[in-house]
């Protein structure tokens, strides 16, 4: 059965239905490349090495998935998505099956870069929802199909981290594995083909990319704040399961929980989409990102409060920096999308592969500064990375900006 995608009108809207198949794709996409996170301290003991060298699990998986964005999205700009989006579900279903028999830890490296680059069916999702929904309602629908992606990044870590604890690392990916599968076959039979309006070579495609960035201000500054927030979010929640069971001797299951405390702060993304396409996404920016930078300042604070305040606390400065980091995300979406709507496959690769080269350079400065600096270490990089973000932003976007 093939269903012919178009762009709806002003008068119409995307089904709830098709919005909420799209969120579902998007969420267990990208959960794919969050597993790892909250067991690195199992799989530290599963290959008997440190927490800094097993750090480079979660660091390679964040490198194929910019990797997968640079070279792979920009393909929904001259192919059919749903064909593009079908392909990589099948090949990403396939590899997290593999990851779950990794026998040794160069293997394990090797597969957790696979499923990196193929995790990025998740932005192909999001594109696709950009591409069929009304202009004056882009904002929102891209916001409720980002509150998805988001609540699979913060609801991975519950996931992994209980089925770690109680039924050991392997289960946790071939439970995944099962997921993409039936993703496949969803969207075999509810997604519309959406053929390619561009006549371009993939020599073409890719050529592209520099010029687009030369010639967009707006996508400059939008893509570096991104990342230096990416930086931010990837230190704090990829040393929080080691800082949670020094600490407070809490285990996997629940630095895991901890993703419940973040996915609230989910519900800020078609809230921020919807926003930016009122009042416009600037002024959302200069405010989430002030929050981001005002709940990692509180976090130095904790240690002052009674110990059975602690925990509760750091609940609460999750909820609050995930919201401002959600909500920068998708008010930089709404900026990168409307530049150049034939080219928002690759608007969206430049953007996101700054946000997972940020989310690489997070993962890898945060297991090294927790390692010999301790958590404050995570906590001023958490803070300095975001705060170069808000200056960023504070400043015109011009041709010579940024260059």
């Amino acid at each position: 059965m093939t269903l012919k995608a178009h762009t709806l009108t002003h008068t119409e809207t995307l089904p709830l239905k098709q919005l909420f198949g799209l969120s579902a794709g998007a969420g267990f996409s990208v959960a794919s490349i969050y597993y790892n996170q909250p067991i690195i301290g199992l799989l530290s003991h599963a290959f008997h090495l440190k927490v800094s060298e097993v750090g480079l699990v979660p660091m390679l998986t964040q490198i194929g998935y910019a990797l997968g964005i640079l070279f792979l999205v920009p393909l929904g700009d001259m192919i059919n998505r749903k064909k593009l989006i079908i392909t990589k579900l099948t090949l990403l279903c396939s590899a997290l099956w593999l990851c779950s028999f990794a026998s040794t830890f160069p293997y394990l490296l090797i597969i957790s870069l696979l499923i990196g680059i193929l995790a990025t069916a998740a932005q192909d999702i999001v594109l696709a929802s950009a591409a069929i929904a009304p202009s004056n309602q882009r904002g929102k629908s891209v916001g409720i199909v980002m509150t998805g992606l988001f609540s699979g990044i913060l609801l991975s870590r519950v996931f992994s981290g209980i089925i770690g604890q109680f039924g050991g690392w392997e289960m946790i990916f071939q439970l995944a594995a099962s997921s993409i599968l039936l993703l496949i076959i969803y969207f075999w039979f509810s997604l519309p083909s959406m053929p390619s309006q561009n006549t371009l070579t993939y020599k073409q495609i890719m050529g592209s990319l520099k010029p687009l960035w030369q010639q967009y201000p707006q996508l400059r500054q939008s893509v570096i704040a991104q990342g230096l927030l990416s930086i931010a979010f990837s230190a704090f929640w990829t040393t929080l399961a080691v800082f949670l069971a020094h600490n407070y001797g809490l285990g996997s299951a629940t630095a895991g929980a901890f993703g419940l405390a973040g996915a609230a702060g989910a519900i800020s993304a078609p809230l921020a989409g919807g926003l930016s396409d009122r009042i416009g996404a600037n002024k959302i920016l200069l405010v989430s990102i002030s929050v981001v930078i005002l709940s990692f300042i509180a976090m130095l604070f904790i240690p002052l409060l009674a110990v059975h305040f602690q925990i509760a606390f750091l609940v609460l400065c999750v909820i609050c920096f995930d919201f401002g980091i959600n909500s920068s995300l998708v008010s930089h979406q709404t900026i990168v999308y409307s530049l150049k709507p034939e080219a928002r496959g690759r608007l969206n690769s430049i953007l996101f592969t700054f946000v997972f080269i940020g989310m690489a350079i997070g993962s890898a400065a945060g297991g090294y500064l927790y390692q010999h600096v301790g958590w404050n270490g995570v906590l001023v990089l958490a803070i300095v990375s975001p705060l170069i973000a808000l200056i960023i932003r504070m400043k015109p976007a011009t041709p010579t900006n940024l260059m």
